[in-house]
């Protein structure tokens, strides 16, 4: 049998090339098909279409059986590629309500967790001088504690 899973792999038209490249794939481009859709706000602020969901992202349903509904992710499967959120369950047989697992492709960001982003280089210049300056800020104010 060839090599379990192939860098180079570009594409196929047959389904069970397909499924093998993603079941034999290593967990960091795994992470990648856990992407998801963002909101048009959230396109517009961060000039993305889609992003990688991470727990405390709020999401919005955008088809399936739970259409409509939000909640925020309490699990992201990236083994298995399924995504748990927090409203939506199923009633079992016995009474008791278990988690629904849906796929990324079907949902929606709505508001994002607290992330570290990428950021433009114009940005980073202006964070670097403004820690600059309250870093010398604080240190004439040490100083000028000590000289009375």
């Amino acid at each position: 049998m060839k090599q379990k899973f192939s860098t180079h792999w570009k594409s196929s038209s047959q389904p069970r090339k397909q499924r093998k490249y993603k079941a034999n794939a290593p967990l960091h481009i795994k992470k990648k098909f856990v992407s998801v859709n963002l909101s048009k706000e959230l396109r517009k602020k961060l000039e993305k279409r889609n992003i990688s969901a991470k727990k405390g992202d709020k999401i919005k349903v955008c088809r399936g059986k739970f259409k409509g509904k939000t909640g925020k992710i309490i699990k992201v499967d990236i083994k298995t590629s399924k995504i748990t959120v927090e409203e939506i369950q199923v009633k079992k047989q016995d009474g008791s309500k278990a988690n629904v697992k849906l796929q990324p492709s079907n949902l929606q960001i709505i508001e994002i967790a607290d992330r570290k982003t990428k950021k433009k280089p114009e940005e980073k210049k202006q964070e670097k001088e403004t820690t600059k300056k309250d870093t010398k800020n604080k240190e004439k104010q040490e100083n000028k504690k000590w000289v009375t």
